[in-house]
């Protein structure tokens, strides 16, 4: 069986799906009853159905606004034992989606966003910012340990970065050993901001984690397959980190379903997941159009493992302006040497490198979808699923004009580490930050996929 992804990036062929309602079982008509099943797009951005098993794509089909909808009608129940606390966490790269599309600053997308999930009943709205924060910083952590122990560990180079689920989908299932023992281990920033929520926020709450319910804001489908894994469960209390993820598009929908614009939606600050403090401005990593994970990483080891205090980063573009290189030259010599390799098409290349042991690249930040994460087929289609490029330029702008906050600077992730991680290197931040990654054994009909 041919893996899907060895097509091309330009098929305009894909699988459409209905999702189905979760409101079954639950016949009577809400407020919320005429809204639309979403239609999913199994396309080249979306892990390919051939590694997909029936029971996750039920799983997955079944993350869409009715179930929002109806945790929201629960709520308002009488039987105030089967309430939940509805908290909605929002990706960096969905907030400039809502600025350009509204014409909004993004701080005010940011705070009329909150401001219409709270109207719909959410109780707390959060950034998910501080959740990347502690990705790069135990990832800039992974790679300068990774780079000592090179010439002792075969899999310890190249490191591949853990952040887009449907890369990482991808490569357990098709690419396998080849590649898994390269990903880094550190979780991406949904699955740290599940663990934040259900846990270090559920404790200051004084609430069970099964008592919340976790909904992300994400640019793309394949993080709705991220919130499935196994190691996004905690099974003390039969609860997903994360029991939910809707598009950007699909709040949008939410939206035009109660013909409420942005526009008109009143302002509220962000929440934050301490005390009584609310978010202020919007800030981002390094980056152009995602997390960031290369600048940091690549700034963090040219200063750790060199000497040198890099404070520009130039890109160098190789065959496209989706796979570009950056490198460190000290007395001559190049000794560090990072990629970014955006789309499945260039996943591949850099792949085939790898297996003719061809590899010269010391670490890739690695995402499923051309133009990276703003890119994402949640939010910059139009109607007829093609990029909304006119969007997506808009987007590019308002991203590259929020501030950048380094994450050593975050006063809060510090304290976290010391007062909830019990310390930078304890036993608690490995297995509250990290993960492993491995290949996954097919069902029979799937074993002969080829890369």
């Amino acid at each position: 069986q041919e893996c899907s992804k060895k097509q091309k990036n330009d098929d305009t062929q894909s699988t459409s799906v209905d999702a189905l309602s979760s409101n079954d079982g639950f016949e009577e008509k809400n407020e919320f009853h005429t809204l639309a099943n979403a239609k999913i797009l199994l396309s080249d951005c979306l892990a390919c159905d051939n590694c997909m098993t029936s029971e996750e794509g039920a799983r997955v089909f079944q993350q869409n606004q009715k179930e929002l909808f109806r945790i929201l009608n629960l709520n308002k129940k009488c039987d105030t034992s089967k309430h939940k606390v509805l908290a909605v966490s929002i990706c960096p790269q969905s907030l400039p989606y809502f600025a350009a599309k509204f014409n909004l600053s993004v701080n005010d997308a940011a705070k009329r966003l909150c401001g219409f999930l709270k109207s719909l009943g959410v109780h707390y709205v959060f950034d998910t910012t501080i959740a990347a924060d502690f990705s790069i910083l135990e990832s800039q952590r992974e790679f300068v340990q990774r780079y000592q122990r090179r010439n002792q560990e075969e899999h310890a180079l190249p490191m591949f970065a853990s952040a887009c689920p449907g890369w990482i989908r991808y490569a357990e299932r098709v690419l396998t050993n080849l590649v898994t023992p390269h990903i880094c281990t550190a979780k991406s920033p949904q699955q740290i901001m599940g663990s934040l929520v259900k846990g270090y926020f559920a404790r200051q709450q004084n609430l069970s984690p099964d008592k919340i319910f976790h909904v992300i804001v994400a640019p793309c489908y394949d993080k709705k397959l991220e919130a499935l894994r196994e190691d996004f469960y905690t099974a003390l209390y039969n609860s997903q980190e994360v029991d939910c993820v809707l598009t950007s598009g699909e709040i949008v929908q939410i939206m035009e379903q109660k013909n409420v614009s942005m526009k008109d939606v009143t302002e509220v600050a962000v929440d934050s997941l301490f005390d009584e403090i609310k978010e202020g401005d919007v800030v981002r990593h390094d980056g152009k159009r995602s997390d960031g994970y290369l600048e940091h990483i690549f700034k963090h080891a040219a200063k750790e493992l060199f000497g040198v205090d890099v404070k520009e980063i130039t890109y160098k573009a190789l065959k496209n302006k989706d796979f570009q290189e950056v490198t460190l030259e000290k007395d001559g010599e190049t000794v560090l040497r990072f990629a970014a390799a955006y789309g499945f098409r260039n996943i591949q290349n850099m792949v085939l490198k790898l297996k003719k042991g061809k590899f010269l690249y010391h670490f890739v930040e690695v995402l499923a979808c051309p133009g990276g994460c703003l890119n994402g087929k949640g939010q910059a289609q139009t109607e007829d699923g093609k990029p909304d490029k006119a969007l997506l330029n808009r987007m590019e702008e308002v991203y590259a004009a929020i501030p950048v906050r380094l994450p050593e600077t975050n006063v809060h992730v510090q304290k976290m580490y010391q007062d909830w991680l019990e310390g930078v290197d304890s036993k608690k931040v490995q297995e509250t930050l990290h993960t492993k990654y491995s290949a996954v054994n097919q069902t029979a009909s799937n074993l002969d996929i080829k890369w």
